[in-house]
């Protein structure tokens, strides 16, 4: 997506490890006109695809997932990273996070991820894939059926898309990042 990547080049930064900060735009302070152009992309890119629930992981995938639900007339459910003490029938699954260097676990309510829904899972990063994963073992966990996940950015050097697309799974990212070596953002065209 055109204008995502020139947005990324614009006002992304970079810093050692292969991390990507985009907290200026996506995950702290949110640009609302690109976040709705972003999921008019995604709704184009799964047209035809038969979704009832859109999904996705506190916090920064939250505002992606909301759009996309709101253009799709679609509930949105958000994995929580804090088992709240008033959950009813909760599945979990463990998360590793890359950029936080720690396992944590996420969780959500067996009422609102419920057998027979075909879920679509929207976030901001895919990096190792390894929310992606537990995702999968949550949809799972709930009788549910994956039909797609949608990435703002994906890290293609990290190749969590390439384990995903492997499953089978239809893996769609509005900009692929192919290297961040010495701090230099390369977008894949």
């Amino acid at each position: 997506m055109k204008a995502l990547k020139e947005r990324i080049l614009q006002d992304g930064k970079c810093f050692e490890g292969g991390i990507l900060k985009v907290d200026n735009f996506i995950n702290h302070q949110m640009d609302p006109i690109l976040m709705k152009s972003m999921a008019v992309e995604f709704v184009r890119r799964f047209a035809g695809t038969s979704i009832n629930k859109i999904l996705t992981i506190e916090a920064s995938g939250i505002a992606p997932a909301i759009m996309v639900g709101y253009l799709l007339e679609l509930p949105v459910v958000f994995a929580k990273k804090k088992k709240p003490s008033t959950m009813e029938r909760m599945l979990t699954t463990s998360v590793y996070s890359f950029t936080k260097d720690r396992s944590y676990d996420v969780c959500v309510s067996a009422d609102y991820l419920c057998p027979g829904d075909k879920v679509l899972f929207i976030d901001d990063f895919l990096a190792n894939g390894n929310a992606a994963k537990g995702i999968i073992d949550l949809v799972g966990k709930a009788g549910a059926e994956l039909v797609g996940m949608g990435f703002l950015i994906e890290k293609s050097f990290q190749h969590g898309g390439d384990y995903l697309r492997n499953e089978g799974i239809h893996v769609e990212s509005l900009a692929i990042i192919e290297s961040l070596d010495n701090c230099e953002i390369k977008i894949k065209d």
